[in-house]
């Protein structure tokens, strides 16, 4: 895969309404959970706080990915010949 396919579809996957709600759902599910826990569920807070780091973990890759073929491509245009 080339790091232009892989920017173009990183791209469209920021992009995507429905990637985009799937993140925004997770997200709000998560913290409606921590929410409603009590502090004595120390384990299910735990686990609620590491599954909200994932999501904003892949989130942050897709979004590196993007801004990497940007970077790349300002680059190109100001030294051509590197």
């Amino acid at each position: 895969m080339t790091d232009e396919f892989r920017e173009a579809h990183a791209k469209r996957l920021l992009e995507d309404e429905l990637f985009t709600e799937a993140f925004d759902v997770l997200k709000k599910d998560l913290m409606g959970r921590w929410e409603a826990s009590g502090s004595a569920e120390v384990e299910a807070r735990e686990s609620i706080w590491l599954a909200m780091r994932l999501l904003d973990k892949i989130h942050g890759h897709i979004t590196s990915i993007v801004e990497t073929g940007r970077m790349s491509k300002i680059l190109e245009e100001q030294h051509p010949h590197i």
